[in-house]
């Protein structure tokens, strides 16, 4: 009896104790709540902090605030009779033509849905912006550079149609994750293609520009080792590396980064082992090194997809208004 006594208090201690360690992220952004959020730092005890309820997913279908609109299925392009649509939403009430923000969602190229970001569309829409979201074609319906094409056109709809929808094509910022984010990042910085064909359903560059670009945990040169082995660049490049050297320059955004490039926000964790933190700091050190006004932000201890957890969601809401405050508003 004694000894199965001293088990349970064994483990009762045990409990007590892991129960402490993985409550102190959310004890440091307690005591420090305005510093980035503390993650982790490992797959299990984040699992075991959102299964514990120490964490909170967001809700990735939220509700539209009374004062925001939306514009569903607008197609941009037709190939073929294939349509490729984008999404707007925007305030109700709008006096004059607002900045407009576009976020391209993520999933390896793969997969995803251009809804997968409504928890941003919706927020930035109720704070006086117009959110767009876009879909384009995915690996295995056309490998490297189709979805990048298809992004550069939305990026081009979007620009010529700012009358037509209430927004102001001169202030345009292009938000992206993951894969989006590399999207995002070689829509924004001029990216060509050397395979590309003529099309007689594409159409002229807009005489805008895109004025800023923010990038969240994204793959930025795909010439690494890490990277051009791979099996998910290799799958998008549809090529091994060995054999399509030039295609991996072109496609990594370290390549199109030019001192005209637009101001560039960085979100990235410490802690990301699908798309390493290296990968970040190389595009920091690519702008900086070229005076290109840039922001680089940190999370600690937080992996891949960090922002589908509420608690870091509201601290890159931050982050992303104020970015956009200076720099789109």
């Amino acid at each position: 009896m004694k000894t199965f006594k001293k088990i349970l208090k064994l483990l009762l201690a045990l409990v007590l104790t892991l129960a402490f360690i993985l409550s102190i992220p959310r004890i440091l952004s307690a005591v420090f709540p305005k510093k980035a959020p503390v993650g982790y730092y490992y797959q299990t005890p984040t699992i075991a902090a959102v299964v514990l309820g120490l964490e909170t997913l967001i809700n990735k279908t939220p509700p539209l605030p009374e004062n925001v609109e939306a514009i569903k299925n607008i197609e941009y392009k037709n190939l073929k009779g294939r349509s490729l649509q984008l999404d707007i939403y925007r305030p109700k009430q709008m006096t004059a033509p607002a900045p407009l923000l576009v976020f391209i969602h993520g999933g390896g190229w793969t997969g995803g849905n251009r809804a997968d970001y409504l928890v941003y569309l919706a927020h930035f829409a109720s704070l006086g912006y117009v959110t767009a979201t876009v879909s384009y074609r995915f690996v295995k319906e056309s490998p490297y550079p189709a979805c990048v094409e298809d992004v550069n056109d939305a990026v081009d709809f979007l620009l010529a149609n700012g009358g037509k929808y209430n927004y102001d094509p001169t202030r345009v910022c292009l938000i992206g994750g993951s894969a989006g984010a590399h999207l995002a990042l070689l829509a924004g910085y001029g990216w060509k293609s050397s395979q590309a064909v003529p099309d007689s359903t594409a159409r002229p560059r807009a005489k805008y520009r895109v004025k800023a670009v923010v990038e969240i945990y994204g793959p930025i040169d795909f010439t690494t080792e890490y990277a051009r082995n791979h099996p998910t660049i290799t799958n998008f490049m549809a090529h091994p590396y060995a054999e399509a050297k030039s295609l991996y320059e072109e496609a990594s955004p370290i390549s199109w980064v030019t001192k005209d490039c637009p101001p560039t926000m960085i979100l990235h964790g410490t802690r990301d082992m699908l798309v390493p933190v290296t990968q970040a700091e190389m595009l920091k050190n690519k702008l900086d090194s070229l005076h290109v006004p840039n922001v680089y932000y940190t999370l600690p201890g937080w992996p891949h997809t960090m922002d589908i957890v509420k608690r870091v969601n509201d601290h890159c809401k931050i982050l992303l208004g104020n970015f956009f405050e200076k720099y789109v508003k």
